[in-house]
């Protein structure tokens, strides 16, 4: 064979190596997950709605002094329990006594001023009834004697006053309590009414709560109240007392009042949660879900629904209404009898192959659907967020 033939060939076969070496390999096909699914069903909502409130006093004062002036002693500190007449604090009350003492020497003033027409009348009275006077002048004497006796009214008055101005500079406790809260100190000049300090009477005791604007309808005076306590979990009853009739300008929800019996109730102060039966959703038939089978698919809520024929899963969106416990309540996007995948959906995609995951290796079963209600779960507006466990079928065995 000639030379030219033989390189010729000899560079069409590197050529062909070449080619062969910058070839892209297969890529690999994709791995069949394993994942746990559960079959869609119906349960019955476990959880309701729980708002946490505070312990308050029926009866809560902020006592402040009737008169101005400087604030010279305070005899109680926050937290201490008073008896009702108690001394609470004090104020300078020396302009006071010596208005006081004005007043009384007013009155002594007008009293002798009325002795002295009375007096003078009494004189006119007698010579009138001897004819040595007109009856005009006799008038005269009368109409003197009324004015000085008006004038001890006014004084006697005005005594009575100044008496009250300079008791009021002592403030007392008008019923036993505690002290929740103080508000001045001594040696500040206060204003007629500024509050010195906050008293919580004993007695009647209210578990104060917010609720928001689309629940208040249902919170109805005199309804059931579950109050729990936060220290120790103990459970008392209660009913609605008050609602309020308009919104808190800042956070635009409704205060409720549930009184309790004060026997029982926490110390003042108290965080608890309050479950309302108004917005109880216990015993609702509703479809619920763990939550790591839900997923964000933009910006809706979806499952992986598993197609047993052809063992590939699709995602499927949902509507949540409210959460049971560890559970989600599903409104709307599932039906009884659907297999979704309960665990491992962040690693799934469209239509890729899996196998349901046994952990003893054997074929895991898959259980059948709950029986179906008429309404399988209520629009989201009428079902309240309340906490659960999904109902959990097709578990390996």
């Amino acid at each position: 064979m000639p030379t030219r033939a033989i390189a010729l060939l000899t560079c069409i076969a590197g050529a062909s190596l070449l080619l062969a070496a910058c070839s892209r390999p297969e890529p690999p096909s994709e791995p069949i997950r394993a994942v746990r699914v559960l079959t869609v069903g119906v349960d019955a909502v476990q959880g309701g709605q729980e708002f946490a409130g505070e312990v308050r006093a029926r009866v809560e004062s902020r006592l402040g002094f009737r008169v101005p002036g400087k604030l010279m002693r305070r005899q109680v500190e926050l937290g201490q329990r008073v008896k009702a007449g108690q001394v609470l604090a004090q104020i300078d009350a020396q302009d006071y006594r010596l208005a006081a003492d004005a007043a009384r020497a007013q009155v002594q003033a007008a009293q002798t001023n009325r002795d002295l027409a009375a007096a003078d009348f009494r004189r006119f009275k007698e010579l009138r009834d001897q004819n040595f006077i007109s009856g005009a002048e006799l008038e005269r004497r009368e109409t003197s004697l009324k004015a000085a006796q008006a004038q001890l009214d006014q004084a006697l008055a005005q005594a009575s006053s100044q008496g009250n101005q300079a008791s009021y500079t002592t403030l007392v406790a008008d019923a036993p309590g505690v002290v929740t809260a103080v508000e001045a100190e001594p040696g500040q000049v206060l204003a007629a009414g500024v509050p010195v300090l906050r008293l919580a009477q004993d007695g009647a005791r209210d578990v104060v709560f917010a609720v928001p604007e689309d629940k208040v309808r249902a919170v109805v005076v005199g309804s059931a109240v579950a109050v729990r306590s936060w220290a120790n979990d103990a459970v008392l009853p209660g009913k609605v007392r008050e609602v309020a009739a308009s919104a808190d300008p800042v956070t635009r929800t409704y205060a409720v009042k549930v009184a309790v019996d004060a026997a029982q109730a926490p110390p003042l102060g108290a965080t608890v949660f309050v479950k309302p039966a108004a917005l109880s959703a216990a015993g609702t038939a509703a479809i619920k879900l763990p939550t790591s089978a839900l997923r964000q698919d933009g910006e809706a809520t979806a499952v992986w629904v598993l197609d047993e024929a052809t063992m590939t899963v699709r995602s499927q969106p949902v509507q949540i209404a409210a959460a049971d416990g560890n559970a989600a309540v599903i409104a709307g996007g599932l039906t009884p009898g659907m297999k979704v995948v309960s665990a491992g959906v962040h690693v799934l995609f469209a239509g890729q192959k899996v196998t349901v995951f046994n952990e003893k290796g054997t074929p895991a079963p898959v259980k059948s659907a709950s029986v179906a209600t008429e309404t399988v779960a209520p629009p989201p507006a009428a079902l309240p967020a309340v906490p659960s466990t999904a109902t959990r079928a097709s578990r390996p065995e």
